[in-house]
């Protein structure tokens, strides 16, 4: 009964180890793969999703308010226009004239 016992815990050393060596085989994969991604990424600079700063803060604001509205103007007209060639007339007219809008409201 020993040898039995001693031969299936051998068995099951024996697959632990194959385990054990392709996760380490994996996980030396891994690191190799972090390690050339790293080295390669590092030259690179990194770039912030959205600019920073006063100025940055201020634009977003200025396109907002104009974005805001155009969305109004849309939605009234949507509202109290009951025809849809208007509506959409308005809607093609609302954002061709977004940026000589934008640029009149917030001349520099």
């Amino acid at each position: 009964m020993s040898k039995e016992r001693a031969r299936r815990r051998e068995e099951r050393e024996r697959e632990a180890a194959i385990v054990r060596a392709a996760r380490a085989r994996a996980a030396e994969k891994k690191e190799r793969r972090t390690a050339r991604t790293r080295s390669l990424t590092g030259l690179v600079p990194k770039r912030h999703s959205r600019q920073t700063g006063p100025l940055a803060q201020r634009r977003r604001r200025q396109v907002g308010v104009t974005i805001a509205l155009v969305l109004a103007l849309n939605v009234l007209v949507w509202v109290f226009v009951p025809g849809w060639p208007a509506r959409t007339m308005v809607v093609v007219v609302s954002l061709l004239v977004a940026p000589v809008l934008h640029t009149m409201l917030f001349r520099r």
